[in-house]
C-alpha cells in the first residue's frame, strides 16, 4: 500500500471513531510504553494496537487525541540529534501531520500542558478503559486542572467511556486491507511450520540430537527470512508428553523418534497475527494410536470449518467440534459409554472435558487473541443461567455473536490424554491441537493457513520430502 493510501485509511478511522463520539466528545488513546527487559536493556519495543489501528504510527511514547468534530492532534517524541544517535531516526512533530495525515502535532513533553485545555468545555472523555495502567488517574489529573479553570468559566467533561467499546467493533471486521496483511502473515508461517516438520525428520534419520530448540530456531528464521517483525506469540513446541501442556513453551527436551511432537505458532506482519498449530510425527510416521487420535481431531476440525459462515454463530464451531469428539471418545474406548452414557451425556455432563478443555477458537488480528465481543450486542439482554455440571458454578449465558463476512478467528480444536486409570495405556501422553485460521464470508469460510498439510497421510509425504 502506498503512503497516500495509508494516509487515507486511517484517516477514515480517525473519522468513524469522531463520528461515534457524541456532541462535545473527545477520545485520548495511548500507545504503548517501552519495558524494561534488565539493566539497561528494554525489551523489543511493540505499539499498541488501538493506536497503531488509528495512526499508522509506531514510535513510543506518543498519544493520539481526536475529538468529536475530527479534529486529530499527535503527541510524540520530538526531533533529538543526541537521542537519535543512539535510538533510531524520529518521525518528530513537524513532519507528522503530512506524514500521518493527523491535523496538529506537538512534542509529547507539551502534554501536561496542552491535554487539560483540550478537555476544557468538553462532555465526555473517551479513552480505553483497563489497558494502559495508571492511564485513569493521568485523565483524573488533567480533569483536575480543568476544573482549577472553572471561575475562569471553564466547563469539565462530567462523563467518561471506555473507548475500546468502539474500537472493539470496528476492529471485529477486518478490511480489505487488513485481510491481504494476514493473507501474507499466514503464508510466512505456514512455511516456517513446514521448515520445524522437515527439519524434525531430516535429523531423525540423520541420527542427530533432535531438541524443541532447533525446531524454534527454524521458526523464527523462515519468520524474519520472509519480512516478519516479530512472533505473534511465544511459540509453543512440545514434544511427547509436553503437548499435554496447553501453554508450553519451547524448551530443552528431546524429540524422540516415534512421539508427536505439537508446535503452535505464528508470526507477525506489519501489526497483524497469524496463528497455526499443526501435531506430527517426529519422525514421519504416525503409530496407530497416534492416526487415530489425529484423525478424530481433524474429524471435529472439518466440523467446525463446515460451521463457520456468515449468519452462523460464534459458539456453532465448539458444539460442531464438541460432537465429533464425544462420539470419537466413545468409540475409542477413551471414555466408558457404561460409565459415561451416550453422546449426549458425554456433552450435557462435559464428561469430555478431561481430554478437551478450552474452546475451539478465539477472534484474530492485530493481537492474537483479538478484541471483540462473543456476546452478540442486539440480544446482550437475553439472559439466561444454567449451573455447570463439572463445577456446580452458576453460568449466565448470553446470544453467541453472528458471524458476520470479514470476521476472523482461529479453528482449534485438540485432544490431551493423559496417564489416566481407565484410558487406554496405547494414548497416554499424546497432545494433538489442530489449528487453522478462517476469514468468515457468505458462503464457506476462507482458510488462509491451508499452505501448510493438515490430513495425515498429506503430513507424512511432506516429512519424506
Amino acid at each position: 500500500m502506498d503512503a497516500s493510501t495509508s494516509y487515507t485509511l486511517y484517516a477514515e478511522r480517525r473519522a468513524r471513531v469522531a463520528a461515534q463520539l457524541g456532541d462535545g466528545g473527545i477520545a485520548i488513546i495511548p500507545t504503548a510504553p517501552e519495558r524494561q527487559r534488565n539493566r539497561d536493556s528494554d525489551f523489543l519495543y511493540r505499539h499498541d494496537s488501538y493506536f497503531y489501528y488509528l495512526s499508522g504510527f509506531t514510535e513510543p511514547n506518543a498519544w493520539l487525541v481526536i475529538t468529536a468534530e475530527g479534529h486529530t492532534t499527535l503527541f510524540c517524541q520530538p526531533k533529538d540529534l543526541e537521542r537519535e544517535i543512539w535510538d533510531g531516526i524520529r518521525l518528530g512533530p513537524q513532519a507528522a501531520p503530512e506524514t500521518l495525515g493527523v491535523d496538529e502535532a506537538f512534542s509529547v513533553a507539551e502534554l501536561e500542558t496542552r491535554l487539560p485545555r483540550l478537555l476544557e468545555n468538553r462532555h465526555t472523555v473517551w479513552y480505553p478503559f483497563a489497558t494502559h495502567t495508571g492511564l485513569e488517574s493521568r485523565v483524573d489529573g488533567w480533569l483536575q486542572k480543568v476544573r482549577a479553570r472553572v471561575r475562569f468559566g471553564a466547563l469539565c467533561p462530567e462523563t467518561q467511556r471506555d473507548l475500546c467499546s468502539v474500537l472493539d467493533e470496528m476492529r471485529l471486521v477486518k478490511d480489505a486491507h487488513e485481510l491481504a496483511i494476514m493473507r501474507r502473515a499466514a503464508q510466512i508461517s505456514a512455511r516456517a511450520h513446514i521448515r520445524a516438520m522437515q527439519r524434525s525428520a531430516a535429523m531423525l534419520r540423520a541420527g542427530q540430537d533432535v531438541r524443541e530448540y532447533h525446531l524454534d530456531a527454524e521458526l523464527l528464521h523462515e519468520f524474519r527470512q520472509h519480512g516478519s517483525q516479530y512472533p505473534a506469540y511465544g511459540s509453543i513446541v512440545a514434544a511427547g508428553a509436553n503437548a499435554c501442556v496447553l501453554h508450553y513453551r519451547a524448551d530443552t527436551a528431546p524429540i524422540r523418534d516415534g512421539e508427536l511432537v505439537l508446535i503452535d505458532a505464528g508470526c507477525e506482519l506489519d501489526g497483524y497475527a497469524s496463528d497455526i498449530t499443526r501435531t506430527f510425527p517426529a519422525n514421519g510416521r504416525f503409530s496407530g494410536p497416534q492416526r487415530a487420535l489425529y484423525d478424530l481431531v481433524l474429524a471435529s476440525q472439518h466440523a467446525a470449518v463446515a460451521a463457520t459462515r456468515a449468519g452462523a454463530r460464534f459458539v456453532d464451531p465448539h458444539d460442531a467440534t464438541v460432537k465429533v469428539l464425544a462420539q470419537g471418545l466413545l468409540d475409542l474406548g477413551l471414555l466408558d459409554k457404561n460409565k459415561v452414557g451416550g453422546v449426549d451425556d458425554v456433552i450435557a455432563k462435559r464428561s469430555y472435558f478431561p481430554f478437551y478443555m478450552h474452546r475451539t477458537g478465539h477472534w484474530l488480528g492485530m493481537d492474537v487473541h483479538d478484541c471483540g465481543s462473543y456476546v452478540e450486542p442486539s440480544e446482550v439482554g437475553q439472559v439466561s443461567e444454567r449451573q455447570d455440571p463439572l463445577s456446580g458454578e452458576t453460568i449466565k449465558d448470553r446470544p453467541s455473536r453472528v458471524l458476520r463476512p470479514g470476521m476472523v478467528l482461529t479453528i482449534e480444536p485438540g485432544l490431551y490424554v493423559r496417564p489416566t486409570e481407565g484410558v487406554p495405556e496405547a494414548f497416554w501422553n499424546i497432545g494433538i491441537r489442530i489449528e487453522d485460521d478462517a476469514v468468515v464470508t457468505d458462503g464457506e469460510c476462507e482458510l488462509i493457513t491451508r499452505d501448510v498439510p493438515v490430513e495425515a497421510d498429506a503430513i507424512e509425504a511432506l516429512m519424506r520430502g
